[in-house]
């Protein structure tokens, strides 16, 4: 599959496309004809020797200094190296991937001015499986992502690391195993590379996808738990959401009612009513729904935005300095995401203890195991629930509201839009593993009950896709391996 780039209908399937299946990414003929046009303007700008900020000025608080011709390329490339001081761990692979693919449609669009082998070379890093070793920490996401984008930009010069294949490569080594060379940069072109949101983008249209794929399967570890409970299906009853008229509500009781579709346990205790993380699934993983919406069209919208400074309207003659650098509206997608996840785990780990707990299981043995005493069952994996629950609380803290003025105070309010994203996607992973845990309880409890075959058609077919990698426990054992399996249907998509 080849992703065609032409600056304005990028999508996040396509993000995750590149980023995780490794599919090509090309040039439409459009944006080849938009970047010749703004690389030519910009050079016309340099003719005429205007101070222009971002071609031939210096950069944050230092705008109104002018630069010598002969020192374009210079400034460019002191912009790239002075830049690249982000620190921690690495970005992942498929984070990386993203921000390239984001970065690269930004520059497709024609209002960057970079030159079409820079853009070519950015391609082909791509294409050529080349994974940048990007430092997760030191963006404010204002303006943009600074620190990561030019250690990305680092390797366009030579100057780099990356991953190729197995081997760690640095300087121009990265570029010669790919067949190509570094560029030299002209005028605008280092600051069009690193100026923008491109970073907290790609990672946010990950987290995005992630998050859909762990909606629908909160909705199913729910529907399991219910069957293993006898739980009422009243709370799911379409005329309830009618009532109140949000799109997720209404969407998430009918998804957990097709899942229990043919089922002969949900629906047969003879208690008035369930607690609320059993009989408000509807309402609390509705308004998940609702979240993901949200954020869905905020990244529809940054996925195709150009998001450096200053910006070049070449039919126009202008060149137009703003802030689109600033990573705001995903700041507060991805903080608001964030929050949203963890209320996910939040309420699994609720209807886990349901299970787990005697006094609340109707009738299950304690921590689900045979002889308990002897044996724990699953007490401590609801104690790592717990753990992942807590962490989630510190980590759903926005990011977004926090702001420390920098470059002499230039720059004196930022977004911290990539912490938001770099967050988001931490809660995302820990909601993984609590959902696993669920799905794992659920399935020892309906087995408990001998009644597997009364499952509903989909939440029998899931349960039996578990049976696959995690038998039936009939005493303590290394559960982390449990946990792990189910965790890695859970990755990959089986479930």
């Amino acid at each position: 599959m080849i992703i065609r780039l032409t600056g304005s209908d990028l999508t996040t399937g396509d993000v995750i496309q590149v980023a995780r299946e490794g599919s090509s990414v090309d040039l439409s003929d459009r944006a080849v004809l938009q970047i010749d046009r703004a690389s030519s303007f910009v050079t016309e700008i340099v003719d005429h020797g205007t101070p222009v900020y971002g071609i031939n000025t210096g950069f944050g608080s230092l705008c109104n200094v002018p630069i010598n011709r002969g020192d374009l390329n210079r400034l460019q490339e002191n912009l790239i190296v002075s830049h690249a001081v982000g620190v921690g761990p690495f970005f992942a692979e498929d984070e990386a991937r993203a921000a390239m693919l984001v970065r690269a449609n930004t520059l497709a669009s024609g209002h960057s001015g970079i030159h079409l082998e820079v853009e070519r070379l950015l391609l082909a890093l791509l294409n050529g499986h080349v994974y940048p070793l990007i430092p997760k920490q030191g963006s404010l996401g204002a303006s943009g992502d600074l620190a990561p984008l030019a250690s990305l930009a680092l390797v366009l010069i030579g100057k780099g690391t990356a991953r190729v294949g197995e081997q760690v490569l640095r300087g121009p080594e990265v570029l010669r195993a790919i067949g190509q060379t570094p560029v030299t940069l002209g005028a605008k072109e280092g600051l069009a590379l690193i100026n923008g949101t491109a970073v907290m983008t790609g990672v946010a249209a990950l987290v995005l996808a992630d998050a859909e794929h762990l909606l629908h399967l909160a909705n199913m570890a729910a529907g399991l738990t219910m069957e293993a409970l006898g739980a009422r299906l009243e709370p799911f009853d379409p005329r309830i959401a009618g009532l109140r008229q949000h799109p997720g509500q209404a969407s998430v009781a009918g998804e957990v009612l097709a899942y229990l579709d043919h089922s002969k346990l949900a629906g047969t205790c003879d208690e008035v009513q369930d607690a609320y993380s059993i009989r408000c699934v509807p309402q609390v993983h509705g308004a998940v729904a609702d979240t993901l919406t949200f954020v869905s069209s905020v990244l529809a919208s940054e996925l195709n935005a150009v998001t450096d400074n200053p910006l070049l309207f070449p039919d126009d003659g202008d060149v137009v300095s703003g802030g689109n650098f600033h990573g705001e509206p995903v700041a507060l997608a991805m903080d608001y995401l964030g929050i949203a996840l963890a209320e996910l785990a939040s309420i699994s780990e609720r209807r886990t203890n349901r299970l787990l707990n005697p006094a609340l299981s109707r009738g299950l043995p304690a921590f689900l195991t045979a002889n308990p005493g002897l044996n724990s069952g699953l007490m401590i994996a609801q104690y790592t629930q717990a753990a992942l629950v807590s962490e989630n609380k510190v980590l759903a803290h926005p990011a977004s509201v926090d702001s420390i003025p920098v470059s002499a105070d230039q720059e004196d309010h930022v977004s911290m839009g990539t912490i938001a994203a770099r967050k988001a996607r931490s809660i995302a992973d820990n909601v993984e593993n609590v959902l696993a845990i669920e799905l794992l309880a659920a399935c020892q409890a309906v087995g408990i009950r001998g009644n597997e075959r009364d499952l509903g058609t989909a939440t029998g077919k899931v349960l039996a896709a578990i049976r696959q990698v995690v038998p039936p426990m009939d005493g303590d054992r290394m559960y982390i391996d449990d946990v792990n399996a189910v965790r890695t249907l859970i990755h990959t998509n089986t479930i």
